[in-house]
């Protein structure tokens, strides 16, 4: 369990942060940047939370762990005994439950236009925010190697999250233009 009794250290003053071995970065390097996505992602899925149904929630309410997982993954660039990281169990769990939502959707045949209802709408905003976090990731993993987990649960997630907004929308036309739909 973390315990926090100061929120406000000034530490970060000078334009730096601290990842959790200690070492210090700047704000804007492209790990604190995938951190930051990550922690964008999640509080992104935290809002579409308040408006999902209970067999959308149960998921994402993982999810929302297992983002914990890929900032802790993230936070300690060193493997080591013990450290969270994201696993191929988490990996394979997207997969499972994404295509037990796909199975009961009809099959695609056009593209889809974020929106219809508002928890389809949050869920398309997460599925982005997830898309910008996988580009910071893959550019740090270019820089330098990440666990290849985390670079897959990242990439799946988005798909999950299209697939949930789809479900979001079962019943209702998924084609969404402003001022109501088609």
């Amino acid at each position: 369990m973390v315990k926090l009794n100061v929120i406000t250290t000034r530490t970060g003053d000078n334009g730096t942060t601290g990842l959790a071995d200690g070492t210090r970065l700047s704000k804007h390097s492209l790990r604190i940047e995938a951190i930051g996505a990550v922690d964008e992602l999640n509080a992104v899925i935290g809002a579409a939370r308040l408006r999902s149904t209970p067999e959308i929630d149960l998921p994402l309410a993982r999810i929302q762990n297992d983002l914990f997982d890929m900032g802790a993954d993230l936070s300690m660039p060193k493997a080591g005994e013990g450290q969270l990281r994201i696993t191929g169990e988490q990996v394979l769990w997207l997969e499972d439950v994404q295509a037990s939502f796909n199975a009961s959707l009809p099959a695609l045949t056009s593209f889809v236009l974020p929106g219809g209802t508002a928890e389809a709408s949050l869920l398309h905003v997460a599925r982005t925010s997830a898309r910008r976090a996988e580009r910071y990731i893959v550019a740090l993993h270019e820089a330098e190697p990440l666990n290849e987990h985390l670079l897959q649960y990242i990439n799946r997630l988005s798909d999950l999250l299209f697939v949930l907004a789809r479900t979001a929308n079962a019943g209702e036309d998924e084609l969404w233009v402003p001022g109501g739909k088609r």
